[in-house]
């Protein structure tokens, strides 16, 4: 489940309360994730590793992730100190979904307002992960302490603290399904994570990755980020959507639709689409609630739709996500 923070910036409504609520109910109610979208400028919100810091620590069970972080935002061994340092509070529950960069002209305006280039992005992300695992591994003997990249240079990396989990956590792939992002997630990533809008073009893609992971000996676990309204009255549904969508993207439903995977109606409606990308293979769906408002859809999402989804595939989890 998606954590608030984008809402909260829209509603001009800033506070970390509210917040670890929605956090702890998500756990009661039983949804399996707890997730947080970053933006500085572009899409504002709070920093998600500082929000999914106090989220772990106000919960016990529930993995708490990112959906999804832009490195390039931040320098690559701030990022690797501070994700280091979420995962010990997190004590092992932390999942990192990334992304190189959502292309629109606000994102580009926002990498250059850290110094950041926004052409090359997708190596630059590639490469940073790449830093970032020698960084944590740099204290295990016989693991280098050096890194150089084209974009990037570092020593004494076994200087940083270690993550609570030996080599750092999970890092999934926040993409489409281009034949080199499905490359990338393959050979490079733990998971992947796309909004893609055609169920079937998510199947084919999936089972290009779980081909290309066989062949490089490697497990990726195929995720999806879906946007859900739910409410048994599908017109007000869709009109709760389309004023969501109209002041989070700054565009319509309709256009967003297009890239991005969203549903509406009834929870039993919502289940049975999202049922779709389970059976293609999706086996951690990470749900966005499509409204300013979110909470008092949590409880009707955790009685009607996960009951539902986890029946189609045992194995499959939910999280929700502060978008």
């Amino acid at each position: 489940m998606l954590l608030p923070t984008r809402e909260q910036a829209i509603n001009g409504t800033y506070a970390a309360a509210p917040l670890l609520d929605f956090a702890k109910a998500a756990e009661a109610l039983g949804f399996d994730s707890l997730w947080a979208g970053d933006s500085l400028t572009a899409r504002p919100r709070l920093d998600p590793l500082v929000v999914l810091s106090a989220a772990a620590a106000a919960t016990t069970r529930i993995t708490v992730g990112t959906a999804a972080l832009t490195p390039a935002l931040r320098h690559p061994l701030i990022g690797a100190n501070m994700i280091a340092s979420l995962s010990h509070v997190a004590a092992g529950r932390l999942v990192l979904g990334l992304g190189s960069g959502f292309p629109m002209a606000e994102t580009e305006e926002e990498f250059a307002s850290v110094g950041a280039s926004f052409q090359g992005r997708v190596g630059r992300l590639d490469e940073i992960t790449a830093l970032w695992r020698t960084a944590w591994r740099s204290g295990d003997e016989g693991e280098p302490t050096e890194f150089e990249g084209r974009f990037w240079q570092a020593e004494h990396l076994d200087r940083l603290p270690s993550p609570a989990v030996p080599g750092g956590p999970p890092l999934w792939l926040a993409g489409s399904d281009t034949p080199k992002v499905l490359a990338r997630a393959a050979t490079r990533y733990d998971g992947w994570l796309p909004f893609l809008p055609d169920v079937d073009a998510y199947a084919r893609a999936r089972r290009r990755i779980a081909e290309l992971a066989q062949e490089a000996g490697r497990t990726v676990t195929p995720a999806l980020y879906a946007t859900i309204t739910v409410n048994s009255d599908e017109a007000a549904a869709r009109a709760e959507l389309e004023h969501y969508i109209s002041h989070y993207y700054g565009r319509s439903l309709d256009q967003m639709r297009t890239i991005q995977a969203y549903a509406w109606g009834s929870a039993e409606k919502c289940a049975e689409w999202l049922g779709g990308y389970v059976r293609a293979g999706a086996r951690h769906l990470v749900v966005r609630i499509g409204s300013l408002d979110p909470e008092p859809q949590l409880k009707e999402i955790a009685e009607v739709l996960l009951p539902a989804v986890r029946a189609l595939g045992p194995s499959t989890t939910v999280g929700s996500t502060p978008s």
